[in-house]
């Protein structure tokens, strides 16, 4: 299209006639480059983001199971370690007593 073609198409229809015809056409362009060309690559992110969203949810359920295995084997080496507390006090005042008596 030249541009006498333009300017007579001006003239015969209107500039708001014409820049709205211009305007759809490059909507249309638009949307046809969207649907063909990003709308497949948004469709295989997609997948490959839920794939990666699975996973981490598996390894955060794996870091909850770690986590709670842990703080029972901190749980129960504390009570070890109180147990044997006890059981040295005990000794000692049993070995007192048995030191007292002898003297």
């Amino acid at each position: 299209m030249n541009s006498e073609t333009l300017v007579q198409a001006i003239n015969d229809f209107g500039f708001p006639v014409i820049a709205a015809a211009g305007l759809g056409y490059f909507v249309y362009y638009t949307w046809n480059w969207v649907v063909k060309e990003i709308k497949p690559v948004l469709d295989e992110s997609t997948g490959t983001l839920i794939g990666l969203i699975d996973r981490i949810r598996m390894l955060d359920n794996d870091m909850i199971r770690l986590n709670t295995k842990i703080q029972m084997i901190l749980q129960e080496k504390k009570q070890k370690e109180k147990e044997e507390e006890e059981k040295r006090r005990e000794n000692k005042k049993r070995n007192r007593h048995i030191l007292d008596t002898k003297l």
